[in-house]
């Protein structure tokens, strides 16, 4: 009988010590932990080594911004974005979506080109300015053209080719186009093995995780994850930003879901011509909203609720944009 209950209590055991970890590093609160906390330096260094190849490789980051509960405090808050200096003075901004937004290749170009301009204080040397680049994950297809995964734009010239030297740079990394399984993943490129873990790290235990992916790097990535999991605050404040996120996408397709319908509703009762006019409307409400969330990020303010900005017509969404325009211009100046 002892010998059974042995048996039973180490199958229980077992169970337990093979749970997945359910932390997906999709969700911003632990894509800013894993990588935008300094004591994890080596796991953004390594990501950093993996996206963007360098002919010598990142050996240090200074993060500008680093995680803070804080920033996680209000549900309403989109926090997405890593900015950090790497170890040959490049400005690198990270940052995961997962979703795909209107104007979103504008924006990481205008991220890039706002860190560039940064660098310099009055009367320093136009000479001491170093690359920025914005990397952007993407849980969704981007260009639809293509299965290309990663894209990686540069300042160029057409005829010759030539690049021009520090200046700007976006990389945008699509997750869906990677095709990966698990008997092939340790052999597979940085590249992959990261986008293996943001996409599984929640469908492992931490074991299982650590024997596929066993550089140092992902070590100290899957103990953040580890961590995550167990301690009851960051469990806490992981469920509530991953249901904020899921609102706020809720919000959002809803309502370009509502425009088209509401389009071909019009069309039928009125004409396809006016019905259509409708549906670009409601677009536009998404894309005003979209913006406003974005200028919003960029001055460190709270974000207003998806919900409420629905209920506004167009033209105080468009004054809204305006205004947040203004504010970050005279901040910049």
């Amino acid at each position: 009988m002892a010998t059974l209950l042995k048996l039973v209590f180490c199958c229980l055991l077992s169970v337990v010590n093979v749970m997945p970890l359910g932390i997906s590093p999709l969700v911003d609160f632990a894509f800013k932990k894993i990588f935008g906390s300094p004591e994890n330096a080596i796991s953004l260094i390594g990501l950093l080594n993996a996206v963007l190849q360098p002919d010598a490789p990142i050996t240090d980051v200074h993060i500008l911004n680093p995680f803070n509960y804080q920033e996680f405090q209000d549900d309403k808050q989109i926090v997405l974005d890593v900015r950090a200096r790497d170890s040959h003075g490049r400005s690198v901004n990270i940052e995961m979506q997962v979703s795909r937004s209107g104007g979103l290749l504008q924006r990481l170009n205008f991220y890039a080109a706002s860190m560039y301009v940064d660098q310099l204080q009055s009367g320093d040397d136009y000479r001491t300015l170093r690359q920025a680049i914005s990397i952007c994950f993407l849980n969704q297809r981007l260009f639809l053209d293509s299965d290309q995964p990663q894209h990686r734009f540069q300042q160029v010239d057409l005829c010759s080719g030539r690049v021009l030297p520090s200046g700007i740079e976006v990389h945008t990394i699509e997750l869906p186009k990677y095709n990966l399984s698990v008997p092939e993943i340790r052999e597979a490129s940085e590249i992959e093995q990261w986008v293996f873990f943001m996409l599984s790290a929640d469908q492992f235990d931490g074991q299982r995780l650590r024997e596929l992916l066993p550089r140092i790097e992902f070590q100290q990535a899957i103990s953040v994850v580890e961590r995550i999991a167990e301690k009851t605050e960051d469990r806490l404040m992981y469920d509530q930003r991953e249901k904020a996120l899921r609102d706020y996408q809720w919000t959002i397709n809803s309502a370009r879901e509502e425009g088209r319908i509401e389009g071909l509703e019009q069309g039928l009762e009125q004409g396809l011509e006016q019905g259509l006019e409708q549906g670009e409307q409601r677009g536009r409400r998404a894309t005003l909203i979209d913006t406003i969330h974005m200028l919003e990020d960029l001055l460190g303010d709270s974000m207003t609720d998806g919900s409420t900005l629905l209920t506004q017509p167009l033209d105080s969404l468009t004054a809204q944009v305006t205004q947040l325009r203004h504010r970050l211009r005279g901040r910049d100046i």
